[in-house]
């Protein structure tokens, strides 16, 4: 039977890993035989994507089981009991979901797409975005916005080009004024620096559920910021969903 199903699955055609750009065997399940094989990286590849999960942050999808009892509470991590404590950003953002665990294969693939201008992988996340968005059910896509200098450097919003792919509709209510990168700063200088968005639309948050997406939660100092933002203009619960953390 097996055979029978390879030999029906030859006849299509699989264009090579999106990454490695090596060639890619064919999904010979019944599902994918029966729906279409969507997989854009080689089996290895795939396997080097590791999913989140097990004991994860209540509010940031940290894997709690490799931190040590010190930088714990109870069911979050440190980081997120100390933003918590902080009455200026205590509950803006109800939960982070994050897809992936941020490991050194991730890290190089996002450098490729984000850095490096490889628009293309932004179909390896688009699907697993489209999928966690349908359960959570907001009413409004946030993405966070580039600065224009920027944009002009790399050429696409990282974000929205996933929910292109996944052809989801988003709003972009929220502009970014320009500043030092916040991978070169620590996590002090994150909490303390002002609001880097503002407000730049007609639409109207009020009373709704609101995803705010970026590519990788660090600290959640982004996130919190643009939350802040939706917060004052009347949403009334705001999440966010990342590829990484």
């Amino acid at each position: 039977m097996n055979s029978f199903i390879e030999e029906l699955i030859q006849l299509f055609v699989y264009p090579d890993c999106l990454f490695c750009h090596q060639k890619r065997e064919p999904d010979t399940s019944w599902t994918s035989l029966i729906y279409g094989d969507h997989a854009v990286l080689c089996h290895t590849c795939q396997g080097k994507l590791e999913f989140l999960e097990g004991e994860l942050c209540e509010k940031c999808s940290r894997p709690l089981g490799k931190l040590e009892p010190a930088y714990r509470k109870g069911s979050i991590c440190y980081d997120c009991w100390r933003w918590e404590e902080d009455l200026e950003w205590q509950g803006l953002l109800q939960r982070n979901h994050s897809l992936y665990f941020y490991n050194d294969f991730l890290k190089e693939v996002i450098a490729q797409y984000k850095f490096r201008g490889d628009y293309v992988l932004a179909q390896i996340f688009q699907r697993d975005f489209k999928q966690k968005i349908k359960k959570l059910k907001p009413d409004f896509l946030i993405p966070i916005p580039l600065s224009k200098i920027r944009l002009q450097e790399r050429g696409f919003n990282q974000v929205e080009a996933i929910l292109q792919e996944a052809g989801l509709t988003f709003e972009s209510p929220l502009e970014r004024h320009h500043s030092e990168k916040q991978s070169k700063k620590q996590r002090d200088e994150r909490f303390a620096q002002s609001n880097p968005f503002r407000w730049n639309s007609e639409i109207s948050v009020e009373g709704k559920q609101v995803l705010i997406l970026d590519d990788i939660y660090t600290t959640g100092s982004t996130i919190r910021h643009a939350a802040k933002i939706l917060k004052d203009h009347g949403a009334r619960e705001v999440q966010s969903l990342t590829i990484a953390r």
